[in-house]
């Protein structure tokens, strides 16, 4: 999924704390842009508006922080995306149940992939 550079700008100058350099957002791993990029698809759609999540996504933190996160920065795309799942549920677009069984069937399928190859979902990666 590609960014589209401008929304990703536009995120970055209203959600506090995403990690930049001078170009725009940057990412550690492959993932953790894609979970950028499904956010700016469903603000881009309006799901929600760049405060809501800006909120959302401070409370997912200080949530994680409360449990024992040290917020070191390493963890930011991982409250990313806890926030993502968690609003997608919120505002009915899937169910929490439904999340569950894709995050699951994920696992199974990256279980069986040889390292540096793409991970492709199959029907049988979502037989429990």
């Amino acid at each position: 999924m590609p960014l589209d550079p401008q929304a990703a700008l536009d995120a970055t100058r209203t959600v506090p704390g995403i990690p930049r350099d001078a170009d725009g957002p940057v990412f550690r791993e492959p993932w953790e842009a894609q979970a950028f990029a499904m956010a700016l698809a469903l603000h881009a759609r309006g799901l929600f508006s760049w405060n809501e999540w800006a909120a959302a996504l401070a409370q997912e933190i200080k949530r994680a922080q409360a449990a024992g996160d040290a917020d070191t920065g390493e963890t930011y795309y991982r409250h990313w995306l806890a926030t993502l799942e968690r609003l997608i549920a919120d505002k009915g677009v899937a169910t929490t149940a439904t999340l569950h069984r894709y995050r699951d069937a994920w696992d199974h399928a990256a279980d069986r992939t040889p390292h540096g190859s793409p991970i492709v979902l199959m029907p049988e990666d979502f037989a429990s």
